[in-house]
């Protein structure tokens, strides 16, 4: 199951992890974030033990997505030793997904 991720705990998952970490920026209310959901979700499971891959809803932690300046979601930031390595906006087909993943690990 994908991560969650949170204001809380973003800087110890994420910022202090020393592998890959896939944060999906996303709403409830978010339409295309709930169709690139399951796509997370499955990544997750592929990845496990080799990529953190979570969610984090922007609702509920808005620290964290003002600190990125998440303005549009679906939003997907690729982070490794602390800082962004690539992100991408909006639903995309897995694929791209995944190749961004297999050129940051």
């Amino acid at each position: 199951m994908a991560l969650e991720f949170t204001d809380a705990n973003f800087q110890t998952s994420v910022l202090d992890s020393d592998k890959l970490t896939v944060i999906d920026f996303w709403a409830e209310w978010c339409g295309p974030c709930r169709a690139i959901g399951p796509v997370i979700e499955e990544l997750s499971k592929e990845y496990n033990g080799k990529v953190n891959i979570g969610k984090l809803n922007v609702d509920h932690n808005p620290n964290v997505s003002i600190n990125y300046g998440i303005t549009s979601i679906p939003a997907i930031l690729f982070i490794k030793g602390g800082k962004v390595v690539d992100k991408q906006i909006g639903a995309v087909p897995r694929s791209i997904i995944e190749k961004k993943i297999q050129s940051h690990i």
